[in-house]
């Protein structure tokens, strides 16, 4: 009896990935990918379901790679001013790290990315929106033993706010002076809570 053949569902989704980078997301074609990952078209609608399912998956990968950093950076730091920055520079290590992931889930819109995404991608997304807003909770009971929405704010503010005003509209991975400039603004916004 032949074994059945096992996809790189990995190497499917950097295909729609880097397809998504380079040409928008109408680029990333159930063809574009099968013709990029050298895998049939009938195996990606088998591993995704759709091409929905194809893009949101890999946003989703992206995404959860970011918040992984994301939280490592945080948990690697006992102060927690400097767990705040590290959260807050985590575009910048993720830009490093995963280019194009970086890309994808920095620089392109979640909803032009995630429109036809299934039902089960759709879940996966809000798990990672509590993910993030757990985090900032975290960050802001360990900054001021508080989680009221105005204290999560403004963790929210050094964290979400300001990486995209002054590293996320600029090409990346971003300089040393953007992210001191980050540093010293995430600070400076922390001490005059």
């Amino acid at each position: 009896m032949p074994r059945p053949q096992v996809y790189d569902r990995d190497a499917m989704l950097d295909a729609a990935e880097e397809l998504a980078v380079k040409g928008g997301v109408k680029a990333v074609t159930i063809r574009a990918v099968s013709d990029r990952a050298g895998i049939s078209n009938g195996a990606i609608y088998h591993a995704f379901g759709s091409r929905g399912g194809l893009v949101g998956r890999a946003w989703v990968r992206a995404a959860r790679r970011f918040l992984a950093l994301q939280q490592q950076a945080v948990d690697a730091e006992d102060d927690p001013i400097r767990a705040v920055v590290a959260a807050a520079d985590a575009p910048a290590v993720f830009s490093e790290q995963y280019p194009s992931s970086a890309q994808l889930v920095l620089g392109t819109s979640r909803e032009e990315l995630i429109g036809e995404a299934p039902a089960e991608v759709q879940a996966e997304l809000r798990a990672l929106d509590t993910n993030l807003r757990d985090l900032l909770i975290r960050l802001s009971i360990a900054m001021w033993d508080r989680k009221d929405a105005a204290s999560v704010a403004v963790i929210e503010d050094c964290v979400v706010g300001l990486p995209t005003g002054l590293m996320l509209r600029r090409p990346m991975p971003p300089t040393a002076d953007t992210r001191r400039r980050l540093a010293a603004a995430v600070q400076a916004i922390l001490s005059a809570k």
